[in-house]
């Protein structure tokens, strides 16, 4: 810094933590510095996963997602949640075909049954993408999933067949898995907390799909309906795809029957079954005209 710098007011007067960092590991080498004990604490990983330090990782987690999204310029989302295990329809034939016992065999054709709904996932994903909608400099309905295969694969396809970018929110999990290929590589994120995966799956979603799929989509589906009915959250579009296999799964209206809801509440959702009618909602809940 030349002594004309110096004087300027503007200019910083601690050095950043990159640098800091540098200069941390030119230090000579004793055994007081190669002690873990002396390492800075921001550089330390034994330390930042400590039980105690839980409260940073929060915060952390919380953080890094809204800090890329927003330099992403990254306004809203249309959030698609789904199963794992639903096949593409050109791989429908080969689970059935795999299938050992009649057992197997039964589950298999129902999953292969239900593969249209990877290809209206992934044409309503390629629906949004192609509105290209852009707000205050802020790109609107950008498609997210959970970043896995299946019906979260098709929501990044569809994005990705259109050239636009998407979201894909994982989690780690003790077996072996990654990003599905389609989630664009500077929008996929690794979760620990599923608390905050949820968190960031919600706060920029204006509308959400919701396609067959197991305990991880029903969690995310009554989380949601949970907080549009208790006012945490104001409303928006959901979709639910598949009525047939919900209504087989829950008795809604044996919910609202028992008195543990409300008849009110079986209208914070929307059936659909393709992907034209389920992005018409959207449009006209929000006024929009993609042309």
């Amino acid at each position: 810094m030349t002594e004309q710098e110096d004087k300027d007011l503007t200019k910083r007067r601690f050095y950043k933590a990159e640098q800091e960092a540098g200069f941390a590991e030119q230090q000579p080498d004793t055994i007081q510095t190669e002690h873990p004990a002396y390492q800075l604490a921001f550089r330390d990983t034994d330390f930042l996963l400590r039980d105690e330090l839980r409260p940073v990782r929060f915060q952390l987690e919380l953080l890094k997602p809204e800090m890329l999204l927003e330099e992403a310029n990254i306004g809203s989302t249309l959030v698609m949640y789904g199963s794992a295990r639903i096949p593409s329809p050109d791989k429908a034939e080969a689970l059935v075909q795999a299938a050992a016992t009649d057992y197997q065999k039964k589950v298999a054709g129902r999953l292969a049954d239900k593969a249209k709904y990877y290809d209206e996932a992934r044409k309503l994903a390629r629906l949004a993408s192609s509105c290209a909608i852009v707000e205050k400099g802020m790109r609107q309905f950008v498609v997210c999933s959970g970043g896995g295969p299946s019906i979260m694969e098709a929501a990044n396809r569809g994005a990705a067949d259109v050239g636009a970018e998407s979201l894909g929110l994982n989690i780690v999990l003790p077996h072996e898995q990654a990003p599905n290929r389609f989630v664009t590589p500077r929008l996929s994120f690794q979760f620990h907390y599923f608390a905050l995966r949820k968190m960031h799956f919600l706060l920029r979603a204006r509308a959400v799909a919701v396609f067959p799929g197991g305990f991880g989509t029903f969690d995310e589906f009554f989380e949601l309906l949970t907080l549009i009915q208790t006012g945490k959250m104001k409303p928006i579009p959901i979709l639910l795809y598949g009525r047939e296999f919900w209504e087989r799964v829950i008795d809604f209206e044996a919910l609202a029957e028992e008195g543990t809801i409300n008849p009110a509440d079986l209208d914070l959702f929307r059936w659909c079954e393709t992907a034209e009618e389920g992005w018409e909602h959207i449009s006209k809940f929000y006024g929009l005209d993609c042309g």
